[in-house]
């Protein structure tokens, strides 16, 4: 310790000192957890104390053997053990190339009573193909002229790359998580050199075509009546900033009844790009604690809820050891384990909310009462007060989705969605421009919603940029991923 603090330290009153003494503990505490300790916050209940007791009693003085007898008795044989079933029946849908092996022995003269079947799964590695258009030509006759078909339409005129080779780059992109410098080497080592500019001009003019339907999706997400909103960094490469990427932020928009999902990729972290979207919206709007959402609060035909999770988590980082924080994790642990039971039973949106507003809704209730006696009896630095002064001013909005059975009691769903581009950061670790970002943000959302809808990406992706040159615009919707028709 520095001798300026020292000397801040004798110049505190006795409060002050026990105060700072407290924060200083607790501080030591979380970082202590933070390098070493689990990462996880999930509970694991101790065992009961009679398991954890060792009954020795007294040490007996010696003692006479015991004394033997035989005992002889009849049971019943055992069911013959279940046979194991197996391993699981390839897929029907993949190809089957048969090698039939016969016998060394000459079989002439014998009959074949059955066949022994065994199935193998090989893979046959990724190959390019070319497509030779060939358009014969016809003179008329009489000079009248020449006849020749004319070319089918393609994704990308005067390119050599056709819908499947466009959509294995984006879906190993921005799925799979793999460079296109790791793509261009996979290609090299099939034979095919392409450069970086030129797959670089693919992906821009894809997107292009896919821009009305990313549009589309974008007026069908934000007209939901129930939103989950979340954002994350997004580093981007900006001229203006030589040496260093600029950090710009992924704004995330997800529908947890309809299952879909919008990226909106913005520069900056301000309340500008929410306000900007949700100008128009009207429902329920679920966000964590951070203040750009606060604008939404007294807006006329919103309804804001919490991200239980969140206040969770304040409790969890103040010490899983103090009596009052093992009181307030008992409290989420029941709030969580109805959730638990209604997504069990699969019950419908009535259902669930008929059994939170039974069992979560007095359980709430007594948590208020709780955290307004435990407010008092904590000094303001104490990480206590500090989890009730996050949850307490938060009570309504995070007990909101005990009145509606449709909503989540948490943000997590959401938290997954974003979870990709976590990945995706940590393998190609920025984007090229603030343009090449929105790209970015049109692909994860589509093939976010595709993947929601449980829908094959790939062969989503590769149908509708072979479709989408011809594809009326006024009827674009049909294409999106949950209108898709295979």
């Amino acid at each position: 310790m520095t001798d300026g603090k020292i000397a801040k330290i004798k110049e505190m009153s006795r409060e002050e000192v026990d105060d700072f003494a407290i924060r200083t503990a607790m501080e030591n505490e979380l970082l202590r957890k933070a390098i070493y300790g689990a990462k996880s916050e999930r509970h694991v209940p101790p065992p009961p104390p009679e398991q954890m007791r060792l009954e020795l009693g007294e040490v007996a003085a010696a003692e006479e053997p015991p004394q033997t007898e035989l005992v002889s008795y009849e049971r019943k044989k055992p069911a013959r053990r279940k046979p194991h079933p197996g391993r699981h029946a390839l897929p029907e849908h993949l190809p089957r190339k048969v090698v039939r092996i016969e016998p060394d022995e000459d079989t002439t003269g014998m009959k074949l009573i059955g066949e022994e079947v065994t199935e193998a799964l090989d893979y046959t590695p990724a190959k390019f193909v070319v497509i030779r258009y060939v358009r014969p030509k016809y003179a008329r006759p009489e000079g009248e002229g020449v006849v020749c078909a004319p070319m089918p339409s393609r994704p990308l005129d005067k390119a050599i790359a056709e819908a499947s080779l466009l959509a294995l780059i984006l879906c190993d992109k921005y799925l799979d998580h793999l460079p296109l410098y790791r793509q261009i080497q996979r290609f090299k080592r099939l034979g095919i050199t392409i450069a970086d500019s030129t797959i670089n001009g693919w992906i821009g003019k894809v997107c292009q075509l896919l821009e009305p339907l990313y549009q589309a999706h974008r007026k069908m997400v934000l007209t939901r009546d129930y939103l989950q909103v979340d954002e994350t960094t997004f580093k981007v490469l900006d001229r203006d900033k030589r040496g260093k990427a600029h950090l710009g932020y992924q704004w995330v928009y997800h529908s947890p009844v309809e299952r879909l999902v919008l990226f909106e990729y913005h520069p900056r972290r301000s309340k500008a790009p929410p306000a900007r979207s949700l100008q128009n919206y009207g429902g329920y709007l679920q966000t964590d604690g951070y203040a750009a959402y606060e604008q939404f609060h007294n807006k006329t035909g919103i309804v804001m809820l919490g991200c239980m999770a969140h206040a969770r988590r304040k409790f969890f980082e103040a010490g899983e050891d103090h009596p009052h924080v093992k009181h307030a994790l008992s409290v989420f642990r029941k709030l969580y384990a109805i959730e638990r039971k209604v997504r069990e039973y699969q019950l419908s949106h009535q259902q669930r909310q008929a059994i939170r507003m039974k069992e979560a809704k007095p359980l709430w209730e007594k948590f208020q009462k709780w955290m307004i006696q435990e407010f008092v009896q904590h000094v303001p630095s104490h990480p206590v007060r500090k989890a009730i002064e996050y949850t307490l001013p938060r009570w309504k909005q995070l007990g909101g989705y005990i009145l509606n059975g449709k909503l989540e009691i948490d943000n997590n769903l959401i938290e997954n969605q974003i979870r990709p581009v976590a990945l995706g950061r940590k393998n190609y670790l920025f984007a090229g421009s603030h343009s090449a970002a929105q790209r970015a943000s049109m692909i994860y959302s589509l093939l976010s919603t595709a993947k929601l809808h449980q829908i094959e990406p790939f062969e989503w992706l590769k149908s509708v940029i072979k479709a989408i040159p011809d594809h009326p615009i006024n009827r674009i919707e049909g294409l999106l991923p949950q209108n898709w028709d295979k």
